[in-house]
């Protein structure tokens, strides 16, 4: 395990997050191990359910989505809590919906690709330290048979959850606290099929959630205030029962659990995304509740984030200083969404005169405020995601690219190529480089847009170039130059 080369990159973790990561990378010619202290298998115990919009637009540009949703079950509306359901018909996007699917079909999908990219795959193999130095980073390992070894890389990602080595390692602090402590959790068949896809409901001091995995058996989540015990505490199928009727009325006849587990759900943040070689994604970033089911989606939207930039960095195209725009970038979006899970949970769980009327007050609002309502929305889902654009930018700077038609096909499907995408009117002289590729508006539309990787504007103008020559003429230098600090 000792061959990397000065462009290595090391992904610890195999989940979601690290998978998409590792792909892409490898995609763009980067060689990448995957450092895994699991064996190599794919659990069908999933933790998440739900990919939003925006994550299924990540993985169309990847041509994962038609195979993904094959596998999953769409649902148009979610119900968040009470009678606030949100209508996701409106969305601006190829998918108007969220998809309810095990976590375990999306990390199959990843891992294919990744394997087929050419990722290494390091598995049984557990961080116990890292070092750095200004050439790269030296991780110490330890391999299923006990050996410890050491292995070398330009960058390292950690990918590896809550309770990251790797940012253990670096010495970052994962500040927060336990939101709900003894939640339960239970794997069960059920006698009677739930009537949505998705159930969820709070009732006085009793929360439930159901959810498919598509094979016979659901997903329950509990919690009843009346019950806080420790984790360690023994838990039976009669207490998931009692949790459930309290909070939907009945138990759907449950039966046959294959595992029960009780947990606690914390909303942390790391005060720091990149420490000099070192890059935490995911989990090993932010946690944060289950509700709104932003957990998965906004740990595969880290890495759609960081997987170009940090090609660019390797493979000598951009300086080492657009790695710091992944924080500036990412940051504040995992802030927001600690902020929005946690407001729903809490307001799921109201049960003090004023915390209900604080939630009335707010479902009454957003049902009749559009623009509140279309912003929620954007929030859970993604869409409404954009990043901060230097002073003086074009207005469209930062924002997300919905799936335009173009002369060559949708957009979507040109991303796939990994590369920036130049949209130019019909007519518009440019070549692209093999740095982007040059497409055409389906419409009449006069714009030039430049496309990241990930789908976001780099830059934009609205005018022709003044002499009549190629767009290219008009945007700075080096593609490379399009970084964005807040």
């Amino acid at each position: 395990m000792n061959g990397t080369t000065p462009r290595t990159v090391i992904v610890v973790g195999s989940g979601p997050t690290g998978l998409l990561l590792a792909g892409d990378l490898a995609a763009a010619g980067v060689p990448v191990t995957v450092v895994e202290k699991r064996p190599h298998k794919i659990s069908n115990l999933s933790r998440a359910f739900v990919l939003h919009a925006r994550t299924l637009e990540q993985l169309d540009a990847r041509g994962l989505a038609d195979g993904i949703e094959a596998k999953g079950q769409a649902l148009d509306r979610l119900q968040l809590f009470g009678r606030l359901a949100v209508d996701l018909t409106v969305l601006p996007s190829r998918f108007r919906h969220l998809l309810v699917l095990p976590q375990y079909e999306v990390e199959a999908a990843l891992q294919r690709r990744a394997t087929d990219a050419g990722v290494k795959f390091a598995y049984e193999t557990e961080v116990t330290g890292l070092a750095q130095d200004t050439d790269g980073v030296t991780l110490q390992v330890r391999t299923a048979d006990g050996e410890s070894t050491a292995l070398r890389a330009a960058y390292v990602v950690g990918a590896d959850g809550m309770r990251s080595a790797v940012r253990e390692s670096v010495g970052l602090p994962f500040p927060g606290k336990s939101v709900i402590r003894s939640v339960v959790l239970a794997d069960v068949k059920l006698a009677e099929e739930p009537e949505n896809v998705l159930t969820a409901n709070a009732v006085g001091d009793a929360f439930a959630f159901i959810a498919p995995f598509g094979d016979g058996y659901y997903r329950i989540i509990g919690w009843n205030r009346a019950r806080n015990v420790p984790e360690s505490a023994p838990l039976d199928l009669d207490e998931i029962k009692e949790v459930t009727r309290l909070a939907l009325g009945r138990d759907y006849g449950m039966h046959e659990a294959r595992w029960m587990s009780r947990f606690h759900s914390d909303e942390r943040q790391a005060p720091a995304y990149r420490v000099g070689r070192v890059l935490l994604a995911g989990d090993a970033a932010h946690v944060h509740t289950p509700a709104g089911g932003q957990g998965m989606n906004t740990g595969l939207q880290d890495a759609a984030n960081l997987g170009w930039k940090l090609a660019a960095v390797v493979n000598g195209r951009a300086g080492d200083a657009l790695l710091d725009t992944y924080e500036a970038e990412r940051h504040p979006v995992g802030k927001a969404v600690l902020r929005s899970s946690g407001g729903i949970i809490r307001l799921a769980m109201a049960n003090r005169p004023w915390t209900l009327a604080a939630r009335a007050a707010l479902t009454t609002f957003l049902g009749r405020v559009r623009p509140a309502r279309t912003r929620l929305l954007g929030q859970l889902t993604g869409i409404g995601v954009a990043y901060p654009a230097p002073r003086g930018a074009h207005r469209l700077v930062g924002t997300r690219v919905p799936d335009v038609a173009l002369t060559e096909g949708r957009l979507y499907e040109v991303l796939r190529q990994g590369m920036f995408v130049l949209i130019v009117p019909e007519g518009a002289r440019d070549k692209g480089d093999d740095r982007y590729t040059v497409t055409h508006w389906a419409s009449d539309r006069r714009t030039a847009l430049l496309v990241r990787p990930d789908g976001y504007v780099a830059w934009a103008s609205d005018g022709e170039p003044a002499d009549g020559g190629a767009i290219s003429a008009s945007m700075p230098d080096s593609i490379d130059s399009y970084s964005f600090r807040a």
